[in-house]
């Protein structure tokens, strides 16, 4: 079991000497509140059965539970309305399945504050067995407790399990949402941009499973302005499944394999994502430095590494597959030699 009280890294922002939440992780994860990383209440002798007596399960993703929380006073409550909070557990039959909280945990962090993409706050928190597990607040929650129009990418495609099959979430582009953004997003240049951070970001991390549903539309001045909502479900996928590289079964887009690099090396390396960035309607500065932003920042994501809840052995792993795509993104065919 855990000592929880050895506790040497914010579990949220990861910041050094704290043995409990930062005030930084307090001010934006929960409102300032001082708020324990360590919950009242074991999951097999509390939370299981609340969860089974009052149906507070919103969903459930392949083997990923999550369930609904809000804040009462300095405590967090499960709860079947009024959520504030996505709480999710250990999921089941998953390898090293204890490690999927910290694994989302670290790669949201290093989407923030490595890569400066906007992400859903969000930390680890304890029961009481030492048991971990993962939470994040809820961003389409105003501050009067109603909720704003989000949509997700699955939406707005008009894909559903009904219509499309079982597939339905990943039968895309990255190419496909960008004309969608261009449909329904007034600044959709920026937008495009953000977009396009996110597919080096998920290729560069081990993220195979992010699909249609994984990325949406928010409007939170509810006039019908909608612009990328922060960034989810945000994991290095490969250390828990054998996985392709990228989830979507158009890949980057449609023939994509087709192009010079791809067949050269056999896999997505510079060019490729340049040349998704110019299908996208980017301007070539932008795009180049987006690529040179992310194969750039290799010692503040080992710093975080080194720093999260991962145990050892994953550190290692989760570095393993960092190194190999980070590779691979400072590959050009063009130029025959390695970016730095």
């Amino acid at each position: 079991m855990k000592d929880l009280n050895k506790t040497t890294f914010c579990p949220s922002t990861l910041q050094k000497d704290y043995k409990t939440y930062s005030p930084l992780a307090l001010r934006h994860l929960f409102n300032r509140k001082e708020i324990s990383h360590i919950l009242n209440f074991s999951r097999e002798k509390k939370f299981t059965q609340k969860l089974i007596e009052n149906k507070t399960r919103i969903s459930i993703s392949g083997v990923q539970e999550k369930f609904s929380v809000k804040l009462v006073g300095k405590e967090l409550q499960l709860t079947d309305k009024g959520g504030e909070y996505i709480l999710k557990p250990i999921p089941r039959d998953l390898l090293n399945v204890d490690q999927v909280p910290a694994n989302e945990h670290l790669t949201m962090q290093i989407a923030e504050q490595v890569f400066e993409i906007e992400t859903a706050k969000n930390g680890l928190i304890f029961f009481s067995d030492g048991e971990m597990a993962y939470i994040t607040k809820r961003f389409d929650v105003m501050s009067n407790g109603e909720r704003s129009l989000k949509e997700d990418f699955a939406t707005l495609s008009n894909r559903t399990a009904e219509n499309n099959g079982t597939n339905f979430k990943y039968d895309s582009s990255y190419l496909e949402m960008a004309l969608l953004i261009d449909k329904f997003i007034p600044t959709a240049l920026l937008t495009k941009e953000k977009l396009f951070a996110l597919a080096i970001f998920n290729y560069l991390i081990g993220n195979g499973d992010a699909h249609l549903k994984n990325f949406s539309v928010i409007d939170y001045l509810q006039n019908g302005l909608f612009q990328l909502a922060p960034a989810y479900d945000l994991l290095c996928t490969g250390l828990h499944i054998n996985d392709s590289d990228i989830a979507l079964t158009d890949r980057l887009y449609e023939g994509d394999i087709d192009h010079e690099s791809y067949d050269k090396y056999g896999c997505y390396c510079y060019d490729d994502f340049f040349t998704l960035g110019e299908k996208m309607g980017l301007r070539t500065k932008r795009v180049e430095y987006y690529l040179n932003h992310f194969t750039t920042k290799k010692e503040q994501v080992e710093d975080l590494v080194n720093r999260s809840y991962l145990n050892d052995e994953m550190k290692k792993k989760y570095l393993e597959f960092y190194y190999d795509k980070l590779k691979r993104l400072q590959t050009s065919y063009q130029k025959e030699y390695v970016i730095v």
